[in-house]
């Protein structure tokens, strides 16, 4: 795959069709772990509402959509078994076409800068042992297992923990 510069914006209204796309595509290489997948894709499709809790950022090549993630800063509404007062990364998706150019980390790195911005000295996320690359991709990155999360649709989740200076 040749090695991609991607621009990283601030999600917009009209990107929503685009960014449910991607979502879905994103996962669906695991729609036949999830115990429900109608419902898990149903949920899936509706990440653009996460910019009512938080900041979406988008990925674009060669001015596409090609990749999101929702960073939910310090004391927004999030899962109760995070800490409140952490930001946390949700619903890091990229196309799979685009996989393997650095776009997960780069919309990961991006949202490390905004938990910096806001002052926290850690960031967390929770994801499965079902998505060994993202999850092989936050271990590099220093993300730490901190206590498992409940499943979903019957997939294990784990949450993660990044700390840094600040």
């Amino acid at each position: 795959m040749r090695p991609l510069s991607p621009t990283l914006r601030d999600y917009r209204a009209a990107d929503a069709p685009a960014v449910s796309r991607v979502a879905l595509a994103a996962f669906d290489e695991f729609r036949d772990a999830y115990a429900d997948w109608p419902a898990m894709a149903a949920n899936v499709a509706t990440m653009a509402a996460l910019a009512g809790t938080g900041e979406i950022v988008v990925a674009e090549c060669d001015g596409a959509v090609a990749g999101a993630v929702a960073y939910i800063p310090p004391h927004r509404p999030k899962a109760s078994y995070f800490d409140q007062a952490w930001p946390i990364i949700r619903m890091l998706v990229v196309d799979p076409a685009q996989r393997g150019n650095g776009l997960g980390r780069a919309l990961t790195e991006e949202c490390i800068r905004r938990a910096r911005r806001d002052g926290a000295g850690a960031i967390a996320l929770h994801t499965s042992p079902i998505m060994t690359v993202a999850l092989s991709m936050y271990r590099r990155m220093g993300f730490e297992q901190l206590r498992d999360a409940p499943a979903i649709y019957g997939v294990p989740y784990a949450v993660y923990l990044k700390t840094f200076a600040v």
